[in-house]
This record gives structure tokens, C-alpha cells and sequence, in this order.
């Protein structure tokens, strides 16, 4: 189902200032909160709903994106996380203060697990061997675009493959490469958990690349072309005249891949209008003159 707009979400206009979109959250959420509709699964999905749309409006740069671009400049790939869903009894992954783990009830789904526990459902499996964990990290690049590690574990060479738009925090699970078990059960499963280096001038919010370029007041008011670094490499890009400091730019399919079929997110790159601190005496006194002129306005 389609993303309500966030402004029609809080009840309020896009011109609306910091103080009425704070307003109207603590309105709404004093209304719709979990504790005072216990059980109400409606008033629970209309909290999170208005949570999501006051966390992206109360945000000066994501508001920014969200007017420009919809919900394509804050969710990248919304419905599109390669990495979770699933039916919860035949195994998957969960998030817990921010950090990802992957977990398996094995082939016999939820009766061998009733069945471990309260002693039905067939036969006692043999013991598996028990599950080990390691790290490996990552470039930014090598998590956008995915590749191939080998790591030494155990004193055995084992090659792992990234799949592409893995995030930090991320566990891979390579089954029957843990402990050995004894009486002929199953060996554990290697769990590895992805770190990804920062980039110097790059960051990331889920399928979005973000990034910043600093122009000078001139060529905010003139126009220029900047070169924007990107993880596919420079890409030429138009600013156009009369820009304003904080305004976002959206490079389409350079960002995270998010689907199996390569679909990629945007780059979303915020310019950023240098004001001159050293003025020399000629251009201190075209300013002047500027200033003093019937267009007042400069942007």
C-alpha cells in the first residue's frame, strides 16, 4: 500500500514551521500512543506512522529531500530490504538496537521446536556442534557493490561472498562450517558479522548515498557545474543559478543497490553556499555597490 504524505500524516501544511509539525506529533502521539490503546493494533500502526513522518519533517535535511523528492529522497528502497521477511517459523533475520542477527529453526520449522522443548514430535535429534562467531570488514564500496572475501578460520580457507547493499551491522551465516558435533549430529553454523569502513566523503541511509559540496555565494547566484564524487566516480553536476545554501541535488541510480534485478537507490548530494570571511578591498566594494542597488535580493 501506498505511503501517505507525511504533511497530511501530522494534519499539517508543507509550509508549516519546526514548532506547528512539533505540535501536532505531540498532539497525535498523546492520542495514538501504545500504552493508552493496549492491544488497539490500529492506534499502534498509526503511531508508527506518525513517528515516521515527525522523524523525517523534524529533520531540516531530510525534510529538505522529502519536499523535493517524495519518499524516494528518506526510504531509498522502501519494501525493498533484501535481507529480512520471510515466514518467521522457517528462519530469517531480526533487528535489535540497531544490530542485525540471522536465525534458523531448521527443516522441521515450529513442531520440532515445540517438540524439543515439551518432548513430541518424533525422535530426539543428535547434538549439533555448537555455532562460531567471527567479523570481517568491509570498504564502503565493496558493501555497495558486494564481492568475494576469503577469511582464515580455524585454520581453514573459506571464501564468503557479500551479496551487494550489505550494511554494517549485517550477519552472514555459513551453515555446517561451525563446531563439529559429537555422535555424528551436525556441525554449527559460522556466523560472520559485517563491518563497513566509513568513507571520507560518503555516507548511507538504507539504498541512499549521501554526500555535501561547498560552492562559493558566485556561483550559487550564476550557476556552475561541480564535479560530485560518487561511488561509480566523478559525475558532472548542474547547479542551477540562484541556489540556495542546503539545497538537494538527486543523482539517480548511483546509490545502494536494493533489488536482485540491480535497481539502485539515489545519490542525494547537499550544496552548501560558502559566505566569504577575507574580503579584499575591489570586492568588498563591488558588494557595496551591490547592495546599495535597486536588486536587493541576491538570490
Amino acid at each position: 500500500m501506498a505511503k501517505r504524505d507525511y504533511y497530511e500524516v501530522l494534519g499539517v501544511s508543507k509550509n508549516a514551521s519546526d514548532d506547528e509539525i512539533k505540535k501536532a506529533f505531540r498532539k497525535l502521539a498523546l492520542k495514538y500512543h501504545p500504552d493508552k490503546n493496549p492491544g488497539d493494533k490500529e492506534a499502534e500502526a498509526k503511531f508508527k506512522e506518525i513517528s515516521e513522518a515527525h522523524e523525517v519533517l523534524s529533520d531540516k535535511q531530510k525534510r529538505a529531500r522529502y519536499d523535493q523528492f517524495g519518499h524516494a529522497g528518506v526510504n531509498g528502497a522502501a519494501g525493498g530490504n533484501p535481507f529480512g521477511g520471510g515466514n518467521p517459523f522457517e528462519g530469517g533475520s531480526f533487528n535489535f538496537n540497531g544490530q542485525a542477527f540471522n536465525f534458523d529453526f531448521g527443516g522441521g520449522g515450529l513442531d520440532d521446536i515445540l517438540g524439543g522443548i515439551f518432548g513430541f514430535g518424533g525422535a530426539r535429534r543428535p547434538r549439533r556442534g555448537r555455532d562460531y562467531q567471527t567479523s570481517l570488514t568491509l570498504t564502503f564500496e565493496e558493501a555497495v557493490f558486494g564481492t568475494t572475501k576469503t577469511i582464515n578460520f580455524d585454520g581453514e580457507k573459506l571464501p564468503v561472498k557479500i551479496p551487494a547493499g550489505i550494511d554494517d551491522g549485517v550477519s552472514i551465516r555459513l551453515r555446517g562450517k561451525g563446531g563439529e558435533a559429537p555422535e555424528g549430529g551436525e556441525r554449527g553454523d559460522l556466523y560472520i558479522q559485517i563491518r563497513v569502513r566509513p568513507h571520507k566523503h560518503l555516507t548511507r541511509e538504507g539504498a541512499i548515498i549521501l554526500s555535501e559540496e561547498t560552492i562559493s555565494m558566485v556561483d550559487a547566484a550564476l550557476g556552475c557545474e561541480i564535479e560530485v564524487e560518487t561511488v561509480d566516480g566523478k559525475v558532472t553536476m548542474k547547479v542551477p543559478a540562484g541556489t540556495d545554501s542546503g539545497t538537494p541535488f538527486k543523482l539517480s541510480g548511483h546509490g545502494v543497490p536494493f533489488r536482485k534485478d540491480g535497481d539502485r537507490g539515489p545519490h542525494i548530494v547537499t550544496v552548501l553556499v560558502e559566505t566569504p570571511k577575507n574580503l579584499s578591498r575591489k570586492q568588498r566594494e563591488i558588494l557595496e555597490e551591490f547592495r546599495n542597488s535597486k536588486k536587493r535580493k541576491f538570490f
